[in-house]
């Protein structure tokens, strides 16, 4: 298993797949939808990882793009101590190998070199208790829950719960 930095415009064709990916097969997990970004060119998602305030990962498996995270630092100064983590996915046949642990790890050790960030923000669906589960025992813990904040097209909602860590 490799986990590195997501850089180059092979990367970006990757990632555009597992992102599409996720997007369908996990639509209560992300704040975008699958008809949102299935027209994103493949530089827009290169250009993406250009961002000095963005870092996105990824874990490969026999050159396979398996697992994602991205760790962005906030960019206005009144709220430059804190960064979150957003677009966390591994691919189902390959949950439950300890994937995720690994990407959380080291969007957590690059949050842990950058100057001045103090804290690590996330957003997860109230129902998902494996993911909880991960974050909870890598010092996460719930500072609130949003009711109603995802709506899918169908009009069913999820409540959602932010958490986070202080590093």
């Amino acid at each position: 298993m490799e986990i590195r930095k997501l850089t180059t415009l092979e990367d970006a064709r990757k990632y555009h797949s597992i992102r599409l990916e996720s997007l369908e097969n996990s639509p209560e997990s992300f704040a975008s939808s699958y008809e949102e970004e299935k027209d994103l060119s493949i530089e827009e998602m290169k250009n993406q990882f250009q961002c000095n305030d963005s870092f996105t990962y990824g874990a490969f498996e026999n050159g396979e793009l398996v697992g994602i995270i991205t760790l962005h630092k906030e960019k206005l100064y009144k709220l430059s101590h804190r960064a979150h983590i957003g677009a966390m996915y591994v691919s189902p046949s390959k949950r439950s190998l300890g994937i995720g642990k690994v990407l959380m790890e080291e969007a957590i050790k690059k949050a842990k070199h950058i100057e001045g960030l103090e804290q690590v923000y996330l957003a997860v669906v109230s129902t998902n208790e494996s993911a909880k589960k991960l974050y909870f025992s890598l010092g996460f813990e719930i500072f609130g829950t949003e009711k109603k904040g995802l709506r899918l097209e169908n009009n069913i909602y999820y409540d959602v719960d932010y958490m986070i860590l202080f590093i």
